[in-house]
């Protein structure tokens, strides 16, 4: 387990060092928050309108969408660091270090994802100053599932960028696949408002699963498209599947 811990250690002392990522990971959300479900929730501040948002306010409507949508960009920016560590020689010193490399890239992947984790809850704290109608109860078992979605796209992201070099490449193919797939998940406008073809991409979006879970807890389950079994069962199969190929990837990885 040492390298298990270690990893776990290393990542969090390298986030905390990155100042300007520590302010960039509460701004970037905040933004979404403020000038964009502040000033589109009094568009909506209707009777009728409200009824599209299964009868809440956008502004409770869009924030566990903004939850969900903190964890699975930072989750998946965690990849950029393996491009990093392998152009400034960390990777190859844990490839020949005398430990076990599933248990080092586990431990890398589930520091990635505690502090991910912990950029949603802080998120999470400042959204219930704005929205009106949150579950403070709730707060727990989001998390949970943030957790979940924070693995499935860190050993997503990550399993990718063992097979690149270049991080302006890596970079590229995240931000095409980030908008699309935010945009996919329900978190902005409900996916029944989605014309058909829209619809049938997001029911295989990993991202509206956990808006999907994030709304049933934080608001209830009038705003939720499917069961919260549903929910959990895609997220912890997701998270299984993309952590096994991290480590299937990270056991055959090779430095030149």
């Amino acid at each position: 387990m040492r390298a298990f811990t270690t990893m776990i250690y290393r990542q969090a002392k390298r986030f905390f060092r990155a100042r300007s990522r520590v302010m960039g990971m509460i701004i970037n959300p905040l933004i979404w928050l403020i000038f964009f479900g502040l000033g589109w929730s009094k568009v909506f501040d209707t009777p009728m309108a409200r009824t599209i948002f299964g009868g809440v306010d956008y502004l409770t409507f869009l924030a566990p969408g903004i939850f969900a949508m903190t964890i699975f960009n930072q989750s998946f920016v965690s990849g950029v660091s393996v491009i990093w560590d392998k152009q400034f020689g960390f990777l190859k010193e844990i490839l020949v270090a005398p430990a076990s490399r599933k248990e080092a890239i586990v431990g890398r992947l589930t520091g990635d994802s505690l502090l991910t984790t912990v950029q949603g809850l802080i998120i999470l704290l400042l959204t219930f100053l704005l929205a009106e109608n949150l579950k403070l109860s709730g707060v727990l078992p989001a998390l949970v599932m943030g957790f979940l979605l924070a693995i499935a796209f860190s050993g997503f992201g990550t399993t990718l960028a063992l097979k690149m070099e270049s991080m302006e490449g890596f970079q590229m193919i995240m931000m095409v696949l980030m908008m699309p797939l935010t945009f996919l998940s329900g978190a902005i406008y409900p996916i029944e408002a989605m014309p058909g073809w829209m619809k049938a991409l997001a029911y295989i979006n990993p991202l509206t699963y956990a808006v999907d879970g994030a709304r049933y807890y934080l608001v209830g389950s009038n705003v939720t498209r499917f069961s919260i079994t549903t929910d959990w069962i895609v997220l912890g199969l997701l998270a299984l599947v993309f952590l096994s190929f991290a480590m299937l990837e990270f056991e055959k990885a090779t430095i030149d």
